[in-house]
């Protein structure tokens, strides 16, 4: 069994950003994730970023993110989202050049974990260029017994009526359903819309989190209306399939009770 953490939505901000200060709600419920993740046993083999780590893009903030999540156990894997800059991430980070898209490849446990470059500078939604589609058919090729994790802050347009802005546009969603057609993917890991939601897309498991930094109130079908709310997704990989647990971290939930484990496992 393969144990992993999706995180989403981070937009950290340090206080010379221009927007929130150093003690933002984000960084706050980073650190919480950080110690959570931490205390894990036994702990996931990785922990996935599915983008906008940061909120403006700058150099000041991506070093603020770098110094909180540096008492990670488990290794980081990022994506960057629409928020994210190439230029900052990399000047922090040194994963590549400034106009590089953020691309990577790896193997873990039972996972081979690719991540994407939705990012469309100063634009909200996303796409993946001609170079990452051919980067993909590539890295797709590599580790033929494991299964595919694809990291993409947007999601793929689940059909035409789909918003804008939400997703990655229409070509290159059947583009990129085309592309992992022939292989095994256990999921497609995004955020970017701020909810909780699965979706099942062409066989693919399609996992959003809501993110650290809000969440948006599914009952309101007219304006989009903003709530405090933040968590992050525990997921499991067993021989049976995908398991994905949405854990809150905001709001805080009141205890009502506590079933001791020996009782616990005297239930039958």
């Amino acid at each position: 069994m393969t144990r992993f953490i999706h995180l989403t939505d981070l937009h950290i901000s340090h206080a010379r950003a221009g927007t929130s200060g150093e003690n933002s709600a984000s960084l706050t419920t980073l650190r919480r994730a950080v110690e959570a993740i931490n205390a894990m046993d036994p702990q996931p083999e990785f922990v996935v970023a599915s983008g906008d780590l940061t909120n403006m893009g700058d150099e000041a903030s991506y070093a603020l993110l770098k110094e909180t999540i540096a008492p990670l156990k488990a290794p980081w894997i990022p994506a960057l989202g629409n928020h994210d800059t190439r230029k900052g991430y990399h000047a922090v980070f040194g994963d590549g050049a400034a106009p590089t898209p953020l691309f990577s490849s790896r193997a873990i446990g039972s996972q081979h974990i690719i991540t994407l470059d939705t990012l469309i500078p100063k634009h909200v939604a996303g796409t993946i260029d001609d170079a990452q589609f051919a980067m993909l058919e590539d890295a797709l090729n590599d580790h033929p017994d494991l299964s595919k994790l694809i990291v993409m802050h947007h999601p793929p347009r689940l059909d035409e009526g789909g918003l804008p802005w939400g997703s990655i546009d229409m070509p290159a969603s059947t583009r990129l359903a085309d592309v992992l057609k022939p292989h095994n993917v256990t999921a497609i890991l995004s955020g970017h819309i701020h909810i909780n939601q699965t979706s099942l897309w062409h066989g693919i498991p399609i996992l959003v989190s809501t993110g650290l930094e809000s969440t948006v109130d599914l009952l309101e079908r007219r304006d989009l209306r903003i709530m405090e709310g933040a968590g992050f997704t525990i997921c499991y990989v067993r021989d049976s399939g995908l398991t994905a647990s949405y854990v809150t971290l905001l709001p805080q939930a009141r205890e009502l009770n506590v079933i001791d484990r020996a009782r616990l496992l005297k239930f039958t």
